[in-house]
């Protein structure tokens, strides 16, 4: 089979298309021919050697795919039958031609969606869903500040908190960007770039501040989102893309709010742990749950994963570049040889 590829950690140009061994599933797996991949920053990082996948899963970049059932390993007992039309969260793996996915961590692709909408849907709104409820505990009623709100975890995460009946604030870095977020539900959005979204924040909510933050900056915005999160706020960081370091009074600050911070990553957890197997398959059975019933045409609210572009796999290098600029608005997808 064909899969994207890199034999060196480095730029955009060390990738390419290159035949590998189709793999077979184990016990409890399903074979899955990939349709289309969407890409994710994570992908970036392990592309530069900044982000090994874990242990015992595959080397091959992305993070999730949809497409079709070609295959069950021995012991499957999901229901799942060769053709159906499936979605999954990855360790790794994705962005081939076939993969093998645990059955417990496959969902069905909602009706009248395509596949590529489909590549769309698991790490990003997952990650989001995962952020929002098990971690953050969101309640009706409350405000959640979201950095990125343009990203695909960003745009999932806006209509997840207005599924929950609370109130989704943004930040991003263009008007464009910023349009996009209020076309999905941000209640207010503000320029990172050009104005201070800690003051804006505060004006909007009338000096209260946040219940939530999702944050995947980290580093460069801590005291911005201590000025604007509430007494006893829920501060979650789920990335560091400014960096890790911290200059000042951090704890002091926190404590002033009796504010906590948790830190949360989808991917870190060995895939062969038994409790990290059974925590993605946790997160995945509430999602299909409560969730992807929104995603099918005439409901309401109606949940969209917003597609910013589609490259074949073959020109997967320029994906990663667009990607890399920071360009896209919503999820780049990888679609697979038909």
């Amino acid at each position: 089979m064909l899969a994207a590829y890199f034999d060196s950690p480095g730029g955009p140009e060390n990738l390419y298309v290159k035949e590998v061994m189709k793999p077979h599933p184990g016990e409890g797996e399903v074979l899955m021919k990939v349709s289309a991949s969407a890409l994710n920053r994570a992908d970036l990082l392990q592309r530069r050697g900044k982000y090994p996948p874990p242990k015992g899963a595959s080397d091959i970049l992305g993070l999730e795919a949809a497409g079709r059932v070609a295959g069950l390993g021995p012991g499957c007992q999901g229901g799942w039958q060769a053709g159906d039309a499936v979605m999954a969260l990855l360790s790794g793996g994705g962005q081939a031609e076939y993969v093998v996915v645990p059955e417990g961590c496959l969902m069905p692709v909602p009706s009248g969606m395509t596949l590529i909408q489909a590549a769309a849907i698991p790490e990003a709104w997952l990650t989001a869903f995962q952020l929002l409820h098990f971690v953050g505990k969101i309640q009706k009623g409350e405000r959640a500040l979201i950095h990125a709100g343009a990203s695909g975890v960003g745009l999932a995460a806006i209509q997840l908190v207005r599924l929950a009946k609370a109130i989704p604030i943004v930040t991003a870095g263009t008007q464009e960007k910023l349009k996009a977020t209020a076309n999905v539900g941000a209640a207010a959005g503000f320029n990172y770039k050009t104005e201070d979204f800690s003051e804006k924040v505060l004006e909007f909510t009338q000096g209260s501040g946040v219940d939530i933050i999702l944050d995947c900056v980290g580093g460069s915005y801590w005291e911005k989102n201590l000025n604007c999160l509430s007494t006893d706020g829920r501060w979650i960081i789920y990335g560091l893309l400014s960096g890790a370091e911290v200059h000042g009074d951090l704890f002091a600050r926190l404590l002033s709010k009796r504010a906590s911070i948790y830190t949360s990553l989808l991917r870190s957890r060995d895939k062969e742990a038994s409790d990290g197997h059974q925590q993605g398959e946790r997160l995945v059975r509430a999602f299909t749950e409560d969730v992807l019933p929104y995603f099918s045409g005439g409901t309401s609210p109606h949940l969209q994963p917003v597609v910013d572009s589609v490259y074949s796999l073959q020109e997967i290098a320029e994906a990663h570049r667009v990607m890399e600029e920071n360009k896209n608005i919503g999820k780049i997808v990888i679609e697979m040889p038909a």
